[in-house]
C-alpha cells in the first residue's frame, strides 16, 4: 500500500482463517483489495480514520444488521459492508447488490441524515485521499 502518513498506525496481518470468518458470516466474497489491505495490516488508523480489522468489520455489520434501534432508525444497512469509519460514526462501506459485492466502489455513510454517497473508486484510493486530506467528512 502507498504510504501516505507518517502518523498512520497499522497493525498485525489478519489471518486467512479471520477473512474467511466475514465471508462466511455475512456471506459475501471479499473484494481482493480489501483481502489484500487485511493481510497486511488487520486494520489501520490514519487521520482520525479507523479502517477496520476484521473483528471490528464483522461486530459492526452484525449490529448495524441486527439491532432494533438501527432497524427503526435507518434505511436498512445491510445493504453496505462497512469497513471503516471516520471517527465522528459515519463509516465507509462496499456496496451490496443482489447479494454481491460487484466493484471497488467506496461509499460513505452518514449517521446524522442516514445518507449514503459515494467517495472513493476503491479502498487504496480513499486510504490515499484520505491521507492527503484530498478527502474528509
Amino acid at each position: 500500500m502507498r504510504y501516505v502518513d507518517e502518523d498512520a498506525k497499522f497493525f498485525e496481518p489478519a489471518s486467512l482463517n479471520e477473512i474467511e470468518e466475514i465471508e462466511a458470516k455475512f456471506n459475501l466474497t471479499l473484494p481482493n483489495e480489501l483481502i489484500d489491505f487485511l493481510e497486511e495490516t488487520n486494520g489501520a488508523e490514519v487521520r482520525g480514520a479507523g479502517f477496520s480489522s476484521t473483528k471490528y468489520i464483522m461486530e459492526l455489520n452484525a449490529d448495524f444488521r441486527t439491532d432494533e434501534i438501527f432497524k427503526e432508525t435507518y434505511m436498512p444497512l445491510d445493504c453496505l459492508l462497512f469497513i471503516g469509519g471516520s471517527g465522528n460514526g459515519d463509516h465507509f462501506g462496499y456496496s451490496i447488490v443482489n447479494g454481491d459485492i460487484q466493484n471497488k466502489d467506496i461509499y460513505f455513510w452518514n449517521h446524522e441524515n442516514d445518507s449514503r454517497e459515494w467517495i472513493a473508486p476503491s479502498l487504496e484510493q480513499l486510504f490515499i485521499w484520505w491521507g492527503e486530506g484530498i478527502i474528509s467528512v
